[in-house]
């Protein structure tokens, strides 16, 4: 098998998702194209999608080590080490988007780490390049959403957000967001539907559904309130108890208090941490 059947096998198995036999295929033959570094590139990516977030980045660093010319393999792995404040991610982000100012992920990656490091005019100067390149893209649409919000600009955050929800309504992760950056607005009736919706499409994340229930609570949505409220303890491990708690007690004191400690405590902190975590 030569390398570009290999790494073609690799990008059709990761179209199905199937990343532990990305990276088992790629193990194989990692002493035979070892200096290739679109192979330690991918399985980098395969290792982080299976949690293996060490052993991602020293594949990673070994594709950049091998000096790629490669866009896509500069900007996929270049944000990879930037998972771990590597200063090395700077120079392979910025080469990327330079020698491949036509392909959107390069764009959107440099854009992306721009953004999270302060640098907002020249995030959104990458990310807008990125949108006229690639319109369709609802990646491109939110990460440009994160970068006017980093910027302090929500009412273009929102706009950028409800673009990316609007190509695709299944994100719930944007929809949180969306719904965060709606209540900076002071846009609560939108920004609890938003809420609601993206916390029940991730059902796993328990902050959102603590979120989405006192913004229900707030508008005066009881019954959506007392919902989330319930998904939250359905998915709760140690630790969530005593937020858990905190917000039915605030709850149960009426619209008030839910919609200031919502405003003032809880979301604030949810937008910026939610904000600063890398795509």
């Amino acid at each position: 098998m030569n390398v570009d059947a290999l790494l073609e096998g690799a990008l059709s198995l990761a179209d199905e998702g199937d990343w532990p036999q990305v990276a088992k295929l790629l193990r194989e033959h990692l002493e035979d194209f070892d200096g290739t570094a679109a192979l330690h590139c991918w399985l980098g990516v395969a290792e982080r999608e299976m949690g293996h977030e060490g052993v991602a980045y020293e594949s990673f660093k070994r594709a950049l080590s091998l000096h790629p010319e490669d866009p896509h393999v500069l900007a996929t792995a270049g944000n990879g080490i930037a998972a771990f404040d590597d200063p090395d991610a700077l120079e392979a982000l910025k080469t990327a988007a330079l020698t491949g100012p036509t392909v959107p992920i390069a764009r959107l990656l440099y854009g992306a780490y721009l953004a999270r490091e302060g640098f907002h005019e020249w995030a959104l100067e990458q990310l807008r390049a990125a949108r006229e390149l690639d319109p369709d893209d609802s990646q491109i649409a939110y990460e440009l959403g994160v970068a006017h919000a980093l910027a302090g600009d929500y009412e273009r955050a929102a706009d950028s957000l409800g673009d990316a929800i609007g190509l695709d309504r299944e994100d719930g992760w944007a929809r949180v967001a969306f719904g965060l950056v709606l209540l900076e607005s002071d846009r609560l009736e939108e920004a609890a539907g938003e809420l609601s919706e993206g916390a029940r499409l991730i059902p796993e994340d328990v902050e959102a559904q603590l979120i989405a229930s006192l913004a229900a609570a707030a508008i005066g949505d009881d019954e959506v309130a007392y919902e989330m409220l319930e998904r939250s303890r359905m998915r709760a491990i140690e630790g969530d108890a005593a937020l858990i708690e905190s917000v039915q007690e605030l709850i149960e004191s009426g619209h008030e208090a839910a919609a200031t400690f919502l405003k003032e405590d809880l979301a604030p902190e949810a937008l910026r941490s939610r904000l600063n975590q890398r795509p």
